[in-house]
């Protein structure tokens, strides 16, 4: 499988690095280096994660971290896995 990055996701990853950034970059780096390997380990199980709270499709799934979700679309078919967005978890009150 091959893993693409949508632009929205890509966007709002640089707004979250720039918000860290602004108290540490070196934890700005950190951070998005360990999000990033643990995107990269979607491919060898694309179902482990908890089928998204935001879509009711059971090929979208929601991948945490460090109070992110990461939200994400398995197409086997194509044998591609793409990361829709990434925002702050919020709980429902």
């Amino acid at each position: 499988m091959q893993i693409v990055r949508s632009k929205k996701y890509t966007t709002s990853l640089q707004e979250i690095m720039r918000f860290i950034s602004l108290d540490s970059k070196n934890r700005a780096l950190e951070f998005r280096n360990k999000l990033d390997k643990q995107i990269s380990n979607i491919i060898n199980m694309p179902y482990k994660c908890r089928k998204s709270i935001y879509f009711n499709d059971d090929n979208i799934r929601d991948l945490i971290y460090k109070g992110y979700t990461v939200v994400y679309k398995i197409d086997e078919k194509k044998s591609i896995i793409t990361i829709l967005g990434i925002k702050k978890y919020k709980a429902e009150l």
